[in-house]
């Protein structure tokens, strides 16, 4: 772990809104996701553009296969 990680770390567990979703670009100019998980969720933007154009789809998806899904919340998605 590095020392930026860590000061982030820290940061979000001492951060009263926990969960908060921010944006950050990596040391390899990725662009990184914080807020939906543990650890951030990393693609390079070309990466992030393609899949930004199938959000439709992937919302048709996870509502067709709702029942199979398995949410972090325990919610049902249906």
């Amino acid at each position: 772990m590095t020392i930026e990680q860590a000061l982030t770390r820290i940061n979000e567990l001492s951060s009263p809104q926990g969960g908060r979703i921010h944006f950050k670009v990596s040391e390899k100019g990725a662009l990184s996701v914080y807020g939906l998980q543990r650890m951030p969720v990393t693609l390079y933007v070309g990466q992030w553009e393609r899949l930004l154009r199938h959000v439709d789809e992937l919302t048709k998806f996870a509502q067709a296969n709702a029942d199979k899904l398995a949410r972090k919340d325990g919610a049902n998605a249906a």
